[in-house]
């Protein structure tokens, strides 16, 4: 794969793109929202933090993917819950710049990205064909807006964002009749690194093997 950096202004948010080296018509697509701890201002110095967590160590450089990764960077002062608007315009603004195919669109995130996840799916529910949070929280009472399969991750030593916010998510999801589409891993002894757990090869084919009708 490719690693593209567009901090030039150009965007709403700067981002890291990996990519394809032959990109094609209709690729599937992940954005990845990061932790308040790598949030930055989009310079050179500072943009690779949003590749420390996540789908960067499955997606390498030295390996092919048919797929975009998108990983924008929310600013020092700022949350991704604040700025769902923003992200839902971001990710269609990509979804015109890569050419991706509309009905394989994914949101994943942790930490802070993980409530910004929960949070963009309910605002923009037509637009995902699954979700990821990792180690964030919802809005429990606006869970029937979520159609789409959902993976959730949550460490149950989790102290800096306690697991009842997934757990909570999760429960008012089932209450609504969802089944087997909705997943939760409550990770045994893991405290506020979940994604250390959750990004791997088999999360990646979860996601991608989803296509929205």
């Amino acid at each position: 794969m490719i690693r593209e950096v567009c901090n030039d202004g150009s965007a709403i948010f700067p981002y890291i793109a990996r990519l394809p080296k032959e990109m094609k018509h209709g690729l599937p697509l992940i954005v990845l929202l990061h932790g308040a701890g790598e949030r930055g201002d989009g310079s050179d110095s500072v943009i690779g933090e949003v590749e420390v967590h996540g789908f960067s160590k499955i997606l390498t450089l030295d390996n092919e993917y048919d797929c975009v990764l998108i990983q924008p960077q929310c600013k020092n002062d700022s949350t991704w819950a604040a700025h769902v608007q923003e992200i839902g315009q971001f990710i269609k603004d990509m979804i015109k710049k890569y050419d991706i195919d509309e009905s394989r669109v994914y949101l994943t995130g942790l930490s802070m990205g993980g409530f910004g996840t929960w949070y963009t799916a309910m605002e923009f529910p037509e637009m995902f064909a699954a979700i990821a949070p990792v180690c964030g929280g919802g809005m429990p009472w606006n869970a029937g807006m979520l159609s789409m399969p959902v993976w959730a991750f949550h460490g149950d030593k989790d102290d800096l964002v306690l697991p009842s916010n997934s757990i909570d998510m999760i429960k008012a999801l089932r209450a609504q009749g969802r089944g087997d589409d909705v997943k939760f891993n409550l990770l045994e002894g893991v405290g506020h690194n979940a994604w250390d757990y959750a990004y791997n090869k088999e999360l990646y084919d979860w996601l991608l093997s989803h296509k929205r009708a």
